[in-house]
């Protein structure tokens, strides 16, 4: 059974304009600075079917079209579950909405064309770039992600990349260059999204009883953040 955790609208952050962004439960990966931890596991999400979101977006797609927006499928990771993720964009697409996926690509392989065929742009996140920090920052291999991103790049989809910028983790200026390096080699990277770390979902932790790794860790200063910016741009694409 397909397994929803929430729905929203919001603006700005989950692709251009205003957007119905559904958020499926499960995820592989452990990052250590998931805001999120409430949606790790599949059971923490209520068992629906394709229909029944695409429901509720038939409700919203008038406005959200006006408003230059679309649909988006976060999580967790959907790709955990590929062929709800199909089905929900493809059914998006049948309601004349564009379609966005955000997803860590570390289950990238999981993406079949017909899915990738009804993404209009891939939200990726790309959390750091040697493999040794990625694992201690997620858990996972950076690897499955790269690849999925070249593959993206032969089909000529349209990526966001997204960097989360996390002090003492992902604010070495080696980690830029190297994913700023990397984005600039794809062609199909419209900008760069470098999104500072904050704090704001340590409550959730308290609540599930999990600790968070990074209760310590202060957001970044504006001036690594402009810093950080500032080495994406010099590889020539646009940074948010």
């Amino acid at each position: 059974m397909n397994r929803l955790h929430s729905w929203d609208l919001s603006t700005g952050v989950d692709g251009p304009g205003t957007r119905f962004v559904a958020f499926l439960a499960g995820c592989p990966l452990r990052c250590l600075y998931c805001q999120n931890p409430d949606t790790w596991h599949m059971r923490d999400g209520e068992p629906t079917t394709a229909d029944e979101v695409l429901n509720k977006l038939a409700g919203f797609a008038d406005f959200v079209r006006i408003a230059g927006g679309g649909f988006t499928v976060s999580g967790g990771e959907p790709l955990l579950q590929p062929q709800f993720t199909r089905d929900l964009l493809t059914g998006a697409k049948a309601l004349g909405l564009h379609t966005a996926l955000d997803t860590s690509g570390a289950l990238g392989a999981r993406a079949t064309d017909a899915l990738l065929d009804a993404t209009d742009l891939v939200l990726l996140d790309i959390k750091a770039w040697d493999p040794l920090r990625y694992r201690r920052l997620t858990g996972g291999n950076i690897a499955p992600t790269l690849s999925f991103a070249r593959r993206l790049a032969e089909r000529g989809t349209p990526v966001w990349i997204r960097y989360v910028l996390v002090p003492g983790h992902t604010d070495d200026p080696s980690e830029v260059e190297g994913v700023a390096g990397f984005a600039a080699s794809l062609g199909n990277v419209e900008r760069i999204d470098v999104l500072p770390f904050h704090r704001l979902g340590a409550a959730k932790y308290q609540r599930l009883g999990i600790p968070f790794p990074l209760q310590d860790t202060a957001p970044p200063d504006p001036a690594t953040i402009d810093r950080v910016r500032d080495q994406f741009r010099t590889v020539g694409v646009p940074v948010c």
